[in-house]
């Protein structure tokens, strides 16, 4: 798996998740880099579910799963209206990550 990256781009911090879009799990990785999010499939025949969140299009991020049983992740709403929820096991440090971002 290997994300383009633009000029002057580095990759910050980047996670295991998954995503359901179209009542199907895609697992994946999600990259935060110090330009972009980006939402990249592990496996290439899901290369159309490929998502990526500019700083300037984050409305909020809101972390969830703060409860014993349920997953921690984050949900991140753009300014578009949709939701974007990613499960992660790093959500604090990822979600203080693009906090400081936007």
């Amino acid at each position: 798996m290997t994300v383009k990256l633009y000029a002057n781009e580095v990759v910050l911090k980047a996670g295991d998740t998954n995503q359901v879009k179209e009542n199907m799990k895609i697992e994946g990785k999600l990259i935060v880099t110090n330009q972009r999010i980006y939402f990249k499939p592990i496996r290439d025949e899901m290369e159309k579910f490929n998502l990526e969140i500019l700083f300037d299009n984050i409305l909020e991020v809101i972390y969830y799963g703060s409860g014993f049983f349920t997953p921690k992740g984050l949900n991140v709403v753009t300014r578009d209206g949709q939701n974007h929820k990613f499960p992660l096991k790093k959500r604090d440090e990822i979600g203080q990550l693009i906090n400081k971002m936007y």
